[in-house]
């Protein structure tokens, strides 16, 4: 199974940053050929005007959330099938920047995974703790109510573990801390979903950056990455996405 490198773009790219962006992402991959599974999530702007450049180029659509319900009175939110009807693969859920400023609930990101998989999207589901419940040794403890709320019976996506206290921070969690919660995260999705949990891709999210990544990737569990900053430039980009392995 290929490793699969993301890039979360949050709330950045107006119109010719992001047609630059790409195209630097384009070059810089068309150079070799990429060893890992690509996908980039720009804001929902830019979905539809990014599209056909990253089609060509062999990198997956992916947006950076979605509305749990298919259509109605939802002012300002965008649906599962809207984001399909795009030409949208994957998306990012529960965000610690969701859940924090929008209040999401584990049963809301849930009911949005479900929403996903039924509709043809693979759901990147996101878990992870914060400084204080860090620091009261309750880290492990967090993360597996996560998944138990978060993930809907039947899950077919992506789990990423992005410890709060790391994003944005410029320093990723060490790799012990990695190892041991991505162990802890892979022994939890097989007790939740049996042989099926062992081949959900966990990835790491959390100040990842090209000097540090090769120390992430090897990581026994790790099946990827999710990055923020260094997706937004594609001399930092493209370094993560040769670090990747192929299986």
């Amino acid at each position: 199974m290929k490793q699969i490198i993301v890039g979360n773009w949050k709330m950045n790219g107006l119109s010719a940053d992001a047609d630059a962006l790409v195209d630097g992402l384009v070059k810089g991959l068309g150079e070799l050929p990429t060893r890992a599974d690509v996908v980039v999530c720009p804001p929902f702007t830019q979905l539809a005007r990014l599209a056909p450049a990253l089609k060509r180029a062999g990198i997956a659509l992916g947006a950076q959330d979605c509305h749990q319900d298919r259509a109605g009175a939802h002012t300002g939110d965008i649906s599962a099938p809207m984001l399909v009807d795009l030409g949208v693969e994957y998306v990012i859920l529960g965000h610690s920047e969701r859940r924090g400023e929008h209040h999401e609930l584990d049963e809301t990101v849930r009911e949005k995974a479900v929403a996903a998989m039924e509709a043809g999207l693979t759901p990147i589901v996101c878990v992870g703790e914060n400084d204080d419940q860090r620091s009261a040794g309750d880290s492990q403890e967090t993360v597996g109510w996560q998944i138990q709320g978060s993930l809907p019976q039947g899950f077919r996506g992506i789990v990423a573990y992005e410890p709060i206290w790391a994003i944005g921070s410029g320093t990723a969690a060490s790799q012990q801390d990695i190892a041991d919660m991505s162990a802890f995260i892979r022994a939890e999705l097989v007790r939740q979903f049996g042989e099926a949990g062992k081949t959900i891709r966990i990835l790491y999210g959390g100040s990842v950056n090209e000097r540090n990544v090769t120390d992430i990737l090897p990581v026994e569990h790790v099946d990827g990455a999710l990055v923020g900053n260094a997706s937004l430039k594609a001399d930092a980009f493209v370094p993560l996405v040769r670090a990747a392995r192929a299986s």
